[in-house]
């Protein structure tokens, strides 16, 4: 029998109270060591990652998540010790931790490769972006090749219940069913190793809707009609990651044009492979942006509206984020670019596709290949990806876009404009713990320090960002109250400065008292 919420509680307390003498909060740990940046190259190798990092089975992740108590304690335990949950710490989703991928998938279906075989081959072509060299344009296509095996919809619908907490697929709206099933289907795929990709290009038609409208200035490429053969198979993981010098066929050249270019992208033998390249100009403004919890309402911190928000739920923007940036695209100068940013994987990164070009400018785009599956692998490729882009553009400015709640980008970010002083023009951080009492995790501001005070902003709502002069590099509305301490904080649990960095005696009882507080009003 499940103990009652009563009886919740007295266990938490109970265990609360066990700790409070025995643990206190670590010492905030040290800026990351700087890493190497490569000069850029004008065509690089193909990227191949390490394939060991294939995923072989699920992982017991939700089993956390769905443990009550037990998971509540064991929460609790790792914020006040040295590690915090792996939905706060690495920046993405727990539940997308652990996918299967291409054989795992066919044994644990029962699908065999004659199943296989008459079924179409799909490419998910991510949206890329181009750079220009003095051998003319490069386009770094990336993406994944799979097939989507006959699954019935019973067995669909146990497979999405799994991701599913207090509810289960049969208890949906048919709206909300049919997205579940839908990202289920786009889960549980066969990917396809050693393939050629075969690609054909062709000037884009000028963008439309509200989301597109001004879309960074981009517009239709003057030509650029081709077609290319990828020069590699793809990886074991279905993964294809390299930078292709194209032919010019009519293009305007980058150095003769303040404009970003549009040309579409087509994959040959499949009406999947469908995608914009960005041709940006080598000089400009560009915004990267995370989408979680700040394009998007997702809630990564509050596992249950999380998961139906990933799941479930229509993608639904925050707040008036997406007139903020159709401002941006329309009153910043013809070179201004951007690019779209997330660690979730592959296969669950279509819907965060469609969402961004229905909703935002149009703009080139990043996901997690698939070749990295674990905790370790996911934080070193935003960094990795975050950094490619940088290097491959080394006379742009970036204005960086994210949320509190991704420990990592909470050290990538700085870290990027203590690495790269002469290219980070504004940091814009929406600071999650000021304004949803549901993210109780502490976020940290070490790696800020030292760093021109007047370069980041951490603001509450869209409208903060309204009146900046990001192109001569105001980042800062005046009139948003910062109280960034260098340390670890928490404005739902006030937690300000060595309070929640370094924490003895009353202060520790303090801190957890306001920690059990919060949790106690999620049983």
């Amino acid at each position: 029998m499940a103990p009652s919420r009563t009886s919740q509680r007295a266990l938490l307390l109970s265990a609360t109270l066990g700790l409070v003498n025995a643990v206190s909060l670590p010492e905030p740990t040290a800026a990351p060591a700087k890493v190497e940046v490569r000069p850029p190259i004008v065509t690089p190798a193909a990227i191949r990652f390490d394939e060991r990092y294939s995923y072989v089975e699920r992982r017991d992740i939700l089993d956390d998540i769905k443990s009550g108590v037990g998971g509540a304690i064991k929460s609790l335990e790792s914020v006040i010790g040295t590690a915090l949950p792996s939905f706060f710490t690495d920046g993405i989703p727990g539940w997308f931790e652990g996918l299967p991928t291409g054989s795992a998938v066919m044994s644990s279906l029962g699908i065999n490769d004659d199943d296989l075989a008459a079924i179409p081959t799909q490419v998910l072509n991510v949206p890329p972006y181009a750079n220009w060299t003095d051998k003319g344009w490069n386009v770094r296509f990336h993406g994944n090749v799979y097939k989507i095996p006959n699954i019935s919809q019973s067995k669909i619908d146990d497979l999405a219940n799994i991701f599913l907490i207090d509810t289960s697929v049969e208890q949906l709206p048919d709206e909300q069913k049919a997205n579940a099933r839908n990202l289920t289907r786009s889960i549980f795929v066969v990917q396809q190793g050693e393939e050629n990709v075969t690609v054909t290009l062709e000037p884009a038609p000028m963008q439309g809707g509200d989301g597109e409208s001004g879309g960074g200035n981009s517009i239709q490429a003057t030509g650029g009609n081709q077609t290319i053969k990828l020069p590699y198979e793809t990886t074991a993981e279905g993964d294809f990651d390299v930078f292709v010098p194209i032919q010019s066929n009519g293009l305007t050249n980058g150095n003769e044009t303040n404009n970003v270019q549009r040309l579409n992208v087509h994959t040959l033998g499949t009406d999947s492979g469908n995608a914009t390249a960005y041709l940006v100009p080598s000089t400009g403004i560009t915004f990267i942006s995370d989408i979680d919890d700040i394009l998007r309402v997702t809630k990564i911190y509050d596992p249950k509206e999380g998961l139906l928000n990933s799941f479930a739920r229509d993608f639904t923007p925050w707040m008036n984020m997406p007139d903020i940036y159709r401002n941006w695209s329309q009153t910043l100068p013809n070179n201004t670019h951007f690019h779209y940013l997330t660690t979730t994987p592959e296969q669950a990164t279509r819907n965060y596709m469609d969402f961004i070009y229905k909703t935002y400018p149009g703009g080139s785009f990043d996901t997690r290949p698939l070749n990295f599956s674990d905790v370790s692998a996911t934080l070193a490729i935003r960094d990795y990806l975050l950094r490619k882009i940088f290097a491959t553009f080394p006379e742009r400015k970036f204005v960086l876009v994210a949320d509190t709640s991704n420990s990592d980008v909470m050290k990538d970010y700085p870290q990027l404009a203590h690495d790269f002083p002469n290219q980070v023009q504004c940091i814009f951080l929406r600071n999650t713990s000021s304004t949803d009492s549901s993210d109780w995790f502490p976020y940290n501001t070490e790696g800020f320090k030292g760093l021109n005070n007047r370069s980041y902003m951490f603001f509450h709502v869209p409208d903060d960002l309204t009146g900046l002069d990001i192109a001569n590099g105001q980042c800062l509305n005046e009139s948003i109250k910062q109280n960034v301490t260098f340390s670890r904080q928490a404005e739902v649990l006030g937690i300000h400065g060595s309070a929640g960095s370094r924490v003895s005696g009353g202060a520790t009882i303090s801190f957890v008292a306001a920690l059990v507080a919060a949790m106690l009003l999620t049983l």
